[in-house]
């Protein structure tokens, strides 16, 4: 499989990022591919968070939410998926499914034999992420749910449509200027931050897929996961779990979240972020510590 690396230099300076990279390239199945992940607290830490982005961010969203957890006493590991931040960039778009991805992660969570999971997702986070607990239910015990979906093969509405086709216009993304807009909060090198893993278009070819690949029509690859996914947590989950809405979401918001909320089997009301957007990790400190304090854990 033919991929790219983004040069380390890219990733000197950035903003409230200092933790060192860890990767793993002996994932069955992956041909050499590189996964970059963060690995922060102590290895035997009675409880794992593991936090995973979406599209087109890496895993410097959890830049907010990484300290309030480390302090709780856990380890905490985000990842990068394959096409994003550190991890390794196959160039060729149609490498990209949800089951290449899916059937990675699983195969990462064997690899460091994480157990006692808390899983921390947003956007493709959940949309890949929400189907892991029925395939790994003695290792993922809790979770913490922000502004994603579980895409089953309907719609996704408006919203997302044009979100798709305005992506499906751009294959260079300028990733910088849209996560600008899309978080006001941010600073300039903040910003720029979420797209130092893109030197150039031959690096976005999953920022360009991932869109696509969401199942809005039954046929698509990935809906008997979600479908098995749904019927798990409604009628089978007995872990915890902790959900924060970000209310100026246009695509994911309050009433995606809402039918979300009503499919995980005991899940506690909603906390919901007036000011929050999309990529509510950016308003995350204040989430991870009240999801730590309902669970006990500080």
């Amino acid at each position: 499989m033919d991929r790219l690396r983004t040069p380390d230099q890219h990733f000197t300076d950035l903003p409230d990022w200092p933790y060192a990279p860890h990767y793993i390239d002996t994932l069955t199945g992956y041909d050499g591919l590189r996964v970059h992940y963060v690995d922060e607290g102590p290895k035997d830490a009675d409880r794992v968070f593991l936090c995973l982005h979406g599209q087109p961010t890496w895993s410097y969203l959890y830049r907010k939410m990484i300290p309030p957890l480390l302090e709780s006493g856990a380890r905490v590991i985000a990842p990068d998926w394959l096409g994003f931040g550190r991890s390794d960039k196959p160039v060729n778009d149609t490498d990209y499914t949800f089951n290449f991805h899916r059937n990675m992660m699983i195969a990462f969570i064997k690899a460091l034999d994480l157990k006692n999971i808390t899983l921390v997702v947003q956007d493709w986070g959940g949309v890949l992420g929400l189907t892991l607990p029925h395939e790994l239910p003695d290792r993922i015990t809790r979770l913490l749910v922000m502004n994603t979906a579980i895409a089953a093969g309907q719609s996704a509405g408006k919203g997302f449509e044009d979100w798709r086709a305005y992506n499906a216009a751009n294959p260079d993304l300028n990733i910088a200027a849209l996560m600008a807009r899309a978080t006001p909060i941010l600073t300039k090198a903040e910003s720029a931050a979420y797209a130092a893993p893109f030197p150039d278009v031959s690096y976005k070819a999953g920022v360009r897929r991932f869109p696509d690949m969401v199942m809005t029509s039954p046929e698509m690859e990935g809906v008997d996961h979600s479908k098995a996914a749904i019927d798990f947590l409604q009628n089978h989950w007995t872990g915890d779990s902790f959900m924060a809405i970000g209310l100026q979401d246009p695509v994911l918001g309050p009433p995606v979240m809402k039918w979300l909320h009503s499919i995980i089997k005991n899940c506690p009301e909603p906390m919901e972020i007036p000011q929050g957007g999309h990529f509510l990790q950016e308003w995350g400190a204040p989430i991870a510590q009240a999801a730590l304090h309902h669970w006990g854990d500080i």
